[in-house]
């Protein structure tokens, strides 16, 4: 067998294998099916940050890493204190109620269906200031170490940076929507 021969043969057969590895790990993927009901959490389990209640729509695992959705019910007054994501794009879409954010120096109030991206290293804080409470819809992308980071923390204004650091945030300061 020619040189140039085996090499063409052996980068075919490399790339068949590729494929064969892929569309199985896909199709892997795909026969999973993971079926969250209306005030479910993926996990059955129940969390909270003082301001809302949290339930995993969808779990880093289920992405491979690419992507952690959650749901905010029972949305109060509060948020988050200001932070950012080093490696995150999180994404929310209000569902009921009104809630305001602050992305970057931008401010806007959002109502149901719509939706607003707080880039990456770029600090950002929400709040409801609805009469009644708020629901919402918050995906990251990458996933990274969110999920962790919404089963650890417990308390809405903790403020240890060290903390923050460990799943790939920084703390910025207090929400300016805390009054």
């Amino acid at each position: 067998m020619e040189r140039r021969t085996f090499l063409r043969d052996a980068a075919l057969a490399t790339a068949g294998l590729h494929e064969f590895f892929t569309s199985h790990a896909e199709a892997q993927t795909a026969a999973t099916l993971h079926v969250v009901g209306a005030g479910e959490d993926r996990f059955g389990e129940a969390r909270s940050l003082g301001f809302s209640s949290m339930l995993f729509k969808v779990a880093t695992g289920d992405t491979g890493g690419r992507l952690f959705l959650m749901e905010h019910r029972h949305l109060m007054r509060g948020g988050p204190p200001l932070h950012l994501h080093l490696d995150q794009e999180e994404w929310f879409y209000v569902m009921e109620g009104e809630v305001a954010f602050q992305v970057g120096e931008q401010r806007v109030q959002l109502k149901p269906g719509e939706s607003v991206l707080a880039p990456r290293r770029i600090p950002h804080t929400f709040s409801s200031v609805a009469a009644t409470p708020s629901r919402m819809l918050i995906a990251f992308s990458p996933a990274g170490r969110m999920e962790a980071f919404f089963r650890e923390v417990h308390d809405p204004h903790m403020s240890d940076p060290a903390v923050w650091r460990r799943y790939g945030l920084k703390l910025i300061g207090p929400s300016p929507f805390w009054t």
